[in-house]
C-alpha cells in the first residue's frame, strides 16, 4: 500500500514541503506567469493564510543561485522535478538558479513600540546579510563596501544605512554575481497595520518608504521584485513615485489560481485522502472566495479540515481560519455600527448582498474616516467577497456578500460577544422586575428597544430570538435559567426557576412570525402549548406554588408579550 503523504499544516517553506514529502498542490506555473508578464515590481494582495509565504519561498528556491558555505552553487533543480514548471518550456527553465535573491518577511515587525518593530526589521535585514556573507570573500566588492556591509551585520550602522540596506545588499550581490538581483518581500503591510493600531504609524511609514524606494525604485541592481501582503497600501504612503508597480488584487483575474485551492485541486486532494464524500460539506464551509472570476477555497481551512477528518479529530467542519487572528476589523465594524449599518450586517449574515464603493488606494489612517472604508478593508482582507460590480462616476461599486459558512461564523460569534458585552454594562433591573411582577407592557417595551439595537445572526429566526432573550435574562441572579429541557409532554423554551421558593417560577414559550398582525394569535398559541404539554409539571413536582406563564411572539424588530 502506498504511504499516505503528511498534510502540511503551517509549512511555509517550499524546500521543507518537498524534502519531507508533504502533500503539495503544484503552484509552480506562477514562475512562468511572472516571467511572461515582465513587470518590474509585482504586488500580490491576498487574505491571510492563502499561501503567500509558500509562494515566495518557491520563487526563491527556483530563481536563486544559492551559494553554499564552501563557495559552490547549490543545485536546486531536484525540488522541481515532476512539477508543472518543468514542462513549461526552456525559455523559463533557463532562469532556474541564475540570480542572486533577497527574500525577507516583514511580519516580525508586529511589536508594541516603534523601537521594537524597527529592531525586528533590522534583525531580518541582518539575517539576509548573513545569508549572503560570501560576498565579503570576493574582490569584486570593495573594502569600503565591505566596511558598510559589516556595520550592518554588527548593528553599528546608522538609521539611514538600514533604510537603504536592501538596495545596498542588492548592489553587492550584483557585483559578486554579475547579475541583477531579485527581491522577494513577504507580509509587507504587517509593519504598517501594526504601527497604525499601536500608535506609531507615521514613523513606520517613513522607514518602510525609504526601504522600498531605495530597493524598488532607484536601484539599478534590481532584476524584478515580488511583494506580497493582505492589503494594498496607497502609493502616497510607501510606493511614492513607483511607476513600475503592477498590483494584482483579489479583483483581478490574472494569477487568480495561484493563491488558495481551485475546485480541481480540492477534488484531487479529497480523492487522494479518500474523503470525496466530504466535498459538498467543504464547499459550503470553505469555498466562498472569488479572485477575479475564479472560485477559490481557503487553503488553510481545507488542509486543517482534511487532517482533522482523516485523523478522526472531528466529524464536522470547524472555523479554522477564524482562529488565526483577532478578527478585530469585524469587531470594529460591529461596535461602530449605527442603525443602518446594523441592518446591513443583518442582511449579509442572512445571506444577502449589499453594494459599496471600493477604493484600493487607501491607507490604514483612512479605515475609520467613513463606514465605506471599513467595508473596503473587510473585502480586501477576506471577510467579504464580490459577486458583481459596476462602474459609475469614476467609482467601482461592488455587490458584497459573506463568502462561506466559516466567515459567517466569525460574524455571528463576534455579534454574540458584542451583545453579551453590552448586557454586562446595561441596567436591566426594570426588565427583571417586569418579568417577575407580570408587567407585560414594560417587558414588551424592553424587548422592542433592545431588538432595535441588536443584530440578528442565527440561521433560524427562532434560535436568534431564543438566544437574544436568554442573554437579556442572564443577569437575573436570583433565578436559575433553564433552556430546552424536557418537561411534561415536550420541551419548553425557557424556564426561570427561583432559588427562593416564595418567588414565582416563570415559563416562557417563544414564537416568531413574518407578519405583525399574526403576533397576537401566536402568543395565544404559545400559552396553549404550555398548558397542553404540561410544561409546569416539573415545577409543580418540586413544590413551586406560584408559576407565571408567558407567550411571547417576535416579528422582525418587534414583539408581543402575553401573560396567562
Amino acid at each position: 500500500m502506498k504511504p499516505i503523504k503528511p498534510i502540511p499544516i503551517g509549512v511555509e517553506f517550499y524546500k521543507e514541503m518537498i524534502n519531507k514529502g508533504y502533500y503539495y498542490i503544484d503552484k509552480t506555473l506562477l514562475i512562468r506567469d511572472i516571467l511572461s508578464n515582465g513587470s518590474k515590481v509585482t504586488l500580490f494582495t491576498r487574505p491571510r493564510r492563502f499561501g503567500k509565504t509558500l509562494a515566495q519561498s518557491m520563487l526563491c528556491t527556483f530563481f536563486e543561485k544559492e551559494i553554499l558555505p564552501d563557495g559552490t552553487a547549490a543545485d536546486n533543480s531536484a525540488y522541481f522535478q515532476g512539477k508543472k514548471i518543468m514542462d513549461a518550456g526552456g525559455q523559463y527553465l533557463e532562469h532556474m538558479g541564475q540570480y542572486p535573491v533577497i527574500f525577507m518577511s516583514l511580519k516580525s515587525a508586529k511589536q508594541p513600540t516603534f523601537e521594537m518593530a524597527y529592531k525586528s526589521l533590522c534583525d531580518e535585514i541582518i539575517k539576509e546579510y548573513k545569508r549572503h556573507m560570501y560576498v565579503l570573500k570576493s574582490n569584486t566588492v570593495t573594502e569600503a563596501d565591505k566596511k558598510i556591509y559589516n556595520s550592518v551585520l554588527e548593528r553599528d550602522a546608522d538609521n539611514i544605512t538600514y533604510a537603504k540596506s536592501i538596495a545596498y545588499l542588492s548592489e553587492c550581490l550584483e557585483k559578486y554575481h554579475n547579475k541583477k538581483t531579485i527581491i522577494l518581500l513577504d507580509e509587507y503591510d504587517v509593519p504598517l497595520e501594526n504601527a497604525y493600531f499601536s500608535g506609531f504609524y507615521d514613523k513606520m511609514v517613513s522607514f518602510i518608504r525609504s526601504l522600498f524606494e531605495s530597493a524598488l525604485k532607484t536601484s539599478q541592481s534590481l532584476e524584478f521584485a515580488v511583494v506580497t501582503g493582505c492589503l494594498r497600501i496607497s502609493r502616497e504612503s510607501i510606493f511614492t513615485g513607483l511607476n513600475n508597480l503592477d498590483v494584482i488584487s483579489i479583483l483581478d483575474e490574472n494569477y487568480a489560481e495561484y493563491f488558495g485551492f481551485v475546485q480541481e485541486e480540492t477534488n484531487q486532494m479529497f480523492e487522494y485522502y479518500s474523503m470525496s464524500q466530504k466535498l459538498g460539506e467543504a464547499r459550503e464551509w470553505y469555498n466562498g472566495y472569488l479572485f477575479g472570476n475564479t472560485e477559490v477555497y481557503n487553503p488553510w481551512s481545507i488542509i486543517n479540515y482534511v487532517k482533522d477528518i482523516i485523523y478522526k479529530n472531528t466529524d464536522y467542519p470547524k472555523p479554522y481560519w477564524s482562529n488565526t487572528s483577532s478578527n478585530s476589523i469585524v469587531k470594529d465594524l460591529i461596535e461602530m455600527a449605527d442603525n443602518n449599518t446594523r441592518r446591513e450586517i443583518e442582511g449579509l449574515v442572512a445571506g444577502g448582498t449589499l453594494e459599496k464603493p471600493v477604493h484600493e488606494d487607501i491607507t490604514y489612517g483612512d479605515i475609520y474616516r467613513t463606514q465605506d472604508n471599513l467595508w473596503n478593508f473587510l473585502f480586501f482582507t477576506g471577510y467579504l467577497k464580490a459577486t458583481g460590480r459596476r462602474f459609475e462616476n469614476d467609482t467601482i461599486y461592488l455587490a458584497l456578500k459573506i463568502p462561506d459558512r466559516e466567515i459567517r461564523y466569525i460574524y455571528s460569534n463576534t455579534i454574540t460577544e458584542w451583545f453579551n458585552a453590552r448586557i454586562k454594562v446595561t441596567d436591566f433591573s426594570g426588565l427583571y422586575n417586569a418579568v417577575v411582577n407580570g408587567n407585560t407592557s414594560v417587558f414588551e417595551d424592553f424587548l422592542k428597544k433592545h431588538l432595535r439595537e441588536s443584530i440578528s445572526y442565527m440561521d433560524s429566526a427562532e434560535n436568534f430570538y431564543h438566544g437574544f432573550l436568554l442573554g437579556l435574562l442572564s443577569g437575573m441572579e436570583d433565578y436559575e435559567k433553564l433552556s430546552n429541557r424536557e418537561s411534561g409532554n415536550g420541551r419548553y423554551d425557557i424556564v426561570l426557576k427561583p432559588y427562593d421558593e416564595k418567588q414565582p417560577a416563570i415559563i416562557l414559550e417563544l414564537k416568531c412570525v413574518q407578519k405583525f398582525n399574526e403576533m397576537g394569535d401566536m402568543c395565544d398559541r404559545a400559552l396553549k402549548q404550555i398548558d397542553d404539554n404540561h410544561y409546569d409539571e416539573g415545577l409543580l413536582d418540586e413544590g413551586y406554588m406560584f408559576i407565571k406563564k408567558y407567550g411571547i411572539c417576535f416579528c422582525k424588530k418587534s414583539c408581543m408579550v402575553k401573560l396567562q
